[in-house]
């Protein structure tokens, strides 16, 4: 029997599963924070860190680990429905809820007593529980001949991404109040099609939590349209 304790905790621009991009490394302007916690969080533990451009993240997926695991399971790039052995995908209905992620290296930081890691790339939803933080090593984490025909990478859709004017001012006026790009931000999310794979009707509105925020979009042949933005209301 193990027992592990979370070392820190994700601060995250992803409030819900749905929209998170599937992969990382898709999305570059979204910033996530990792709040280390004591005793954890004392400055010798990253000495060294900062020599390094990425690092992995493994994290416990906790949205998700009350409803147990499947032997197989249905990709969504796969189109929700061919079936994969839960050790062929990164599925995250595991014998053991774990999840691994690499992310860049923004900057660290201390804030109170909380040793704060700032990180781009990432794929991690807000309260995520990290039990472990290791560097990424080049000469040994990439390897170039390695394959996998069920996982290549996703194609961004190539559409024009528009914005209603509503979604426009919003996007501006948070940029000014928040020093969040949002249209970029919202940009790159959505060229990452976040929809369901067997979703894919034009006269479908689709709706996500991104900061706090309620955003809704449509897909059309031609385009991506960013319908509203709307604070999340209690």
């Amino acid at each position: 029997m193990f027992q592990f304790d979370a070392i820190g905790y994700v601060h995250s621009p992803f409030k819900e599963k749905f929209g998170i991009p599937r992969q990382p490394g898709l999305t570059q302007s979204l910033r996530t924070r990792i709040h280390l916690q004591p005793p954890y969080n004392h400055p010798d533990t990253t000495k060294g860190l900062t020599d390094c451009s990425h690092i992995w993240i493994i994290f416990v997926f906790n949205a998700t680990q009350d409803q147990g695991w499947h032997a197989t399971v249905r990709p969504p790039r796969l189109g929700g429905n061919k079936r994969l052995g839960v050790f062929a995908s990164r599925s995250t209905f595991r014998p053991n809820p774990i999840g691994l992620s690499v992310a860049r290296l923004v900057g660290i930081t201390y804030e109170g007593d909380e040793l704060i890691l700032e990180v781009a790339d990432a794929d991690l939803l807000d309260g995520t529980p990290v039990l472990d933080i290791k560097p990424y090593l080049p000469y040994a984490d990439s390897l170039p001949e390695a394959h996998f025909s069920l996982g290549s990478k996703p194609d961004p859709l190539a559409l024009p991404v528009l914005f209603s004017p509503q979604a426009k001012a919003f996007c501006q006026q948070y940029q000014q109040t928040q020093g969040e790009p949002l249209q970029e931000q919202i940009t790159e999310l959505l060229r990452c099609d976040p929809r369901p794979a067997y979703q894919t009707s034009s006269e479908r509105v689709y709706g996500m939590r991104l900061h706090e925020l309620n955003l809704r979009w449509s897909v059309s042949d031609s385009t991506i349209q960013v319908i509203d933005i709307l604070p999340v209301t209690a």
